[in-house]
């Protein structure tokens, strides 16, 4: 039987199953009707409890604040909002991190909830008589999210307590297991079972077998295996998917689906139980019900190319609001909105589309990888070879894209023509200058699309220093990992 992920979501909340976090207990408290022991059954059990690992990954959670260390903590954005409001945001963003900073707790609850989920299914999904076809999706599907969360909290906060099964009470606490272990033995080997197991295309908002390509080839970036980053690049690039011919119609609700999506975080608006996507709100400006939050920095404006004649990449205004342009529908940006004078407008819809009064419910995608980011990440792999002839060309792809908005966007000023000197095609200047263009690259393309921090940090301290020279607070060897929450330090006393 197929179900979409909304039915099944109101399904589970209808039930209540909710599977303890890392730091609980496993008092086996009924969940609605039936205990986490009683419920996996059935294949409309399985069914239910993989959108529950999915409904873990959702904005429509408030405290899912990665932005806050993909963006906030980097180079590219300020807290934003108004002085004092939401000082644990500031904290991060100054580099003054504590073990009681609130945005820990929230990020390292959520994740490991899921992860929870993903252990709870797999660990009884063996004895449900199903169909043995749908049966291996369902795992390859629980096994890309475990490691979907396993490399947010590892991205994060380094080293980690790691539970690839549901734990006993004697097992509950456990010491972290270092950084790259968690990338090579536990998030690596469940993406290669996924990717035996997963289809080739799914519902949107289900992984592929293609998910799990990508973010084994980001995984293998980060380790720096740049052979078997390549590898697994390479087999979503000979996939279907390819790059929108507009870059803001990844952020846009009518093409939010589209073949540039690796994969995405679904949201609903309208649903009840709740599946609105808060980022909507977050970043909006209080002018119109927002909170004005991820407020980009002069720094990264000043990152995005112009031509002599002063035409910008048109990825700067699609990325964020500023003064001169409009803001959505027909409303112009208003500098005092923000204390940098920008927005972030990636995650924003028009009030033709949300309306002031639903601010928080709003219906974009969070795009976690998208066809462009693979084209980069192929092209890194290829440099970092001594290959920097082939990179340039995928370089190149992303730029090609990037300076053609021009002839599809008609809101573009001199459409359907593109201006001399936009975005020129890159040249073979060596491993150090093409190095040098990536990262640009990255910056631009991926810009609030909460990865710049980490990208930072795995570059190394030389660049991560330079980055943060206006912060003297910033330490690469302390901040290079944020602390791991005392909530969990209390609870697990192997840590």
């Amino acid at each position: 039987m197929k179900y979409t992920i909304k039915t099944l979501l109101i399904i589970l909340i209808a039930f209540g199953i909710l599977s303890s976090g890392c730091q609980k207990m496993l008092d086996e408290e009924l969940l609605g009707e039936r205990s986490n022991l009683q419920f996996y059954q059935t294949a409309e059990d399985a069914e239910l409890g993989l959108t529950g690992i999915y409904n873990a990954l959702s904005f429509s959670f408030a405290d899912n604040r990665i932005w806050v260390f993909g963006d906030v903590a980097s180079d590219d954005a300020a807290k934003g909002g108004i002085a004092g409001d939401q000082a644990d945001i500031g904290l991060i963003d100054d580099f003054n991190i504590t073990t009681i900073n609130g945005n820990l707790e929230n990020v390292w609850i959520i994740y490991y909830e899921g992860i929870s989920r993903a252990n709870w299914l797999l660990d009884n999904i063996g004895d449900i008589s199903m169909s043995q076809e749908r049966k291996d999706e369902i795992i390859g599907e629980a096994r890309f999210l475990r490691a979907y969360f396993y490399y947010w909290l590892t991205s994060i906060f380094g080293d980690i307590p790691v539970h690839l099964s549901v734990p006993t009470p004697a097992e509950m606490q456990k010491a972290a297991t270092p950084y790259e272990i968690i990338f090579t033995d536990v998030i690596i080997p469940d993406l290669q079972d996924a990717v035996s197991k997963l289809p080739e295309s799914a519902a949107s908002g289900r992984a592929t077998i293609y998910s799990a390509w990508g973010l084994l080839a980001k995984c293998h970036l980060f380790l720096q295996n740049w052979s078997q980053s390549e590898n697994a690049a390479k087999q979503v690039i000979q996939s279907g998917h390819s790059m929108t011919n507009l870059y803001s119609d990844n952020f846009s609700l009518s093409t939010k689906d589209n073949p540039e999506t690796v994969f995405s975080v679904q949201h609903l608006a309208g649903q009840d139980p709740w599946q609105g996507n808060r980022l909507n709100q977050w970043f909006d400006t209080r002018a119109y019900n927002g909170y004005g939050f991820n407020a980009p920095e002069q720094n990264f404006v000043d990152e995005f190319e112009t031509t002599t004649e002063d035409v910008v990449d048109p990825r700067l205004d699609y990325t964020i609001g500023r003064s001169g342009q409009i803001w959505y529908d027909t409303i112009q940006f208003d500098s005092t909105w923000s204390p940098t004078g920008y927005l972030n407008k990636k995650y924003i819809q028009p009030l033709s589309e949300v309306p002031v009064e639903s601010k928080a419910d709003g219906q974009l995608n969070y795009q976690f990888m998208r066809y462009s980011e693979v084209l980069l990440i192929m092209a890194e792999a290829l440099n970092e070879q001594g290959r920097s002839g082939e990179a340039v060309t995928y370089v190149n792809m992303v730029r090609t894209r990037a300076r053609e908005s021009y002839m599809y966007d008609p809101d573009l000023p001199g459409y359907p023509g593109i201006p001399d000197g936009l975005l020129p095609d890159i040249t073979d200047t060596g491993k150090e200058g093409v190095r040098n263009a990536i990262r640009h690259e990255r910056r631009v393309e991926l810009g609030f699309e909460f990865h710049r921090y980490f990208d930072i940090i795995r570059y190394g301290p030389e660049y991560a220093n330079k980055a943060f020279e206006e912060k003297p607070n910033f330490d690469y060897e302390t901040n290079k990992f944020m602390p791991v929450p005392q909530i969990e330090l209390d609870t697990n006393f192997e840590l």
